[in-house]
């Protein structure tokens, strides 16, 4: 995968499908290719994973991470003035990881007139082996509520097919294939497909879309295995 351009990469999708996963990578990558790069964490719709849990890693590695609603502590949405700096900062490029169905979209209205002055990319993330993604008329569906409720257009599709710690090799092709469909059907470009680092060298020349690994961040502390004796370790969503 071709890492992004534009100033702003703006990343959706409903729960489960992984999007707060692959915008943590995203982030990650750009800055190992050394870029100046921040992450907004603009997901006020679910408390429970939130990409800024992962934000004394992502500060080490040189990220500016934005958070909404008093730094993540409170329940009551807020935006902090910072954000607009990613709109400001031409010598910056920012990720942003919105909230996860069409209603958590709907925040990104209100940067709409700062959006109309910026290069920007609006990535929407699909799970195959997800209920709200399985079909492409659920994909449809929510596609076209997300840039109903956010007043704009979605210019990409990202593939991040998974079954969580039971993901395999058939499930990412599987899901390929069907990214692949999708895209086409609705006239975008499949940017990616997605997969743990591990699976790379199996699964040359078996997808569609080109590959973007994954290392895994997001895991709470009752999703660790026995084998882990309870230490914190990468693990997914």
């Amino acid at each position: 995968m071709i890492l992004p351009d534009k100033q702003v990469t703006i990343i959706s999708g409903h729960y489960g499908t992984g999007k707060t996963e692959f915008a943590v990578n995203l982030v990650f990558a750009m800055a190992r290719d050394g870029r100046d790069v921040s992450l907004v964490d603009l997901d006020i719709i679910n408390p429970y994973f939130r990409s800024f849990e992962r934000r004394r890693e992502m500060e080490k590695a040189g990220i500016t991470v934005h958070v909404t609603s008093n730094e993540g502590q409170a329940d009551i949405p807020s935006l902090p003035g910072s954000i607009m700096s990613v709109f400001m900062n031409k010598d910056q490029q920012s990720v942003i990881d919105l909230g996860g169905d069409p209603a958590g979209a709907r925040i990104l209205g209100y940067y709409r007139p700062q959006l109309e002055e910026t290069d920007f990319d609006f990535w929407f993330v699909i799970n195959h082996n997800r209920p709200e993604t399985s079909t492409l008329e659920n994909v449809v569906h929510y596609f076209e509520l997300t840039q109903m409720m956010s007043q704009q257009k979605i210019t990409g599709i990202v593939n991040n097919t998974h079954l969580g710690r039971e993901t395999g090799i058939e499930d990412i092709v599987k899901g390929d294939a069907f990214a692949a469909e999708t895209a086409k059907k609705l006239g975008l470009p499949l940017i990616c497909t997605t997969g743990e680092r591990k699976f790379q060298k199996e699964l040359e020349g078996k997808l569609k879309g080109s590959f973007f690994p994954l290392d895994i961040y997001m895991i709470k502390p009752w999703e660790l295995s026995e084998e882990e004796g309870g230490q914190f370790t990468w693990l997914d969503m």
